[in-house]
């Protein structure tokens, strides 16, 4: 079988693959996050996303397979290659009475933390270049930015950052919303905001987030520049603590996958920790699905196996 529909389905969106022999074919977006279904639930959201192609195998990744979406599949922990994901594939019938075949997330006992839809998107990544499969850092900017480490094919850690959520809350629901938004930005607060994290030393950029509010104050940063500035200091602060870590590979270029205007952030910002981001990726979430399915024996392609048995769920 040389054909298969990927499914990337998340909290907010759902995007469905249709894949001839590891090549896009097709793409279909919906606004269909687990928490914002079409009448019907899953099911009709299934449906509807595939109308119209063939009967082929049905794999999916993300929030769908969380405590919160349809199925709830258990984490793998660390270190994770394509093949061990793969054969750990949860499958059961649909409401059509076809199997559909989840991705676990992995946990990292290492904190703890867990990720979901990342996994497929690194395995992607490591497909697209397998050059990133010997030992490298990836990043996947967001609401929860994610910063991996690759060796040997495997992954073997990963961190979390909330940056993304943060400013939106702080904007939304702090005193740092305050000021107004009239005018236009500073061309340098943003890059301010960045080396107020770099250099706030062991307090951490974290103490500085009420400088945005002083400093407005003081007449020295305008109301529009502050959500610059803040973002430059959340982002600044993530990239000053991963570094701290020690745990990520940073001799060499660190590749960006997500959307482009947010990797072009973290990579203006790189420069002012000698960081070097390769130039990112903005979807490689078709390439994971297509490997994943290869590991489990869904295509026909080396390293197939015989799939495992559909059940209810």
């Amino acid at each position: 079988m040389a054909g298969l529909i990927g499914l990337d389905w998340g909290t907010s969106s759902l995007r469905a693959y249709r894949l001839d022999a590891g090549t896009v074919a097709e793409v279909r977006a919906r606004p269909w996050g687990i928490r914002q279904l079409p009448e019907g639930g899953f099911d009709a959201a299934l449906a509807e996303v595939t109308a119209g192609w063939p009967a082929l195998p049905r794999l999916a990744c993300g929030m769908v397979g969380s405590r919160n979406g349809w199925c709830e599949v258990p984490y793998l922990e660390l270190p994770t290659d394509a093949v061990t994901l793969g054969r750990a594939l949860h499958v059961f019938v649909a409401g059509d009475g076809r199997a559909l075949h989840l991705v676990p997330g992995l946990r990292n006992p290492q904190g703890p933390d867990v990720m979901r839809g990342e996994e497929t998107q690194l395995f992607g990544a490591m497909a697209r270049d397998p050059a990133l499969a010997a030992h490298a850092t990836v990043v996947l900017p967001g609401t929860h930015s994610k910063w991996a480490s690759v060796r040997d094919g495997a992954i073997v850690d990963f961190s979390t950052a909330m940056t993304g959520e943060l400013f939106a809350l702080l904007r939304r629901h702090s005193i740092l919303n305050a000021g107004g938004d009239e005018g236009a930005p500073a061309p340098d607060a943003f890059a301010r905001g960045v080396l107020a994290a770099r250099d706030s030393g062991a307090a951490g950029g974290l103490s500085r987030l009420f400088s945005a509010r002083a400093l407005m104050l003081d007449g020295m940063l305008a109301p529009a520049s502050v959500p610059d500035y803040l973002s430059g200091l959340l982002l600044g602060e993530e990239l000053r603590a991963q570094i701290a870590s020690g745990r990520f590979r940073i001799d060499a270029p660190i590749q960006l996958i997500g959307d482009a205007a947010l990797c072009a952030r973290y990579r203006e910002a790189a420069a002012h920790f000698d960081l070097s981001f390769a130039q990112p990726w903005v979807d490689v979430v078709a390439d994971g699905l297509w490997q994943l399915a290869v590991a489990a024996g869904l295509v026909a392609e080396p390293l197939a196996m015989a799939p495992k048995e559909a059940r209810s769920c």
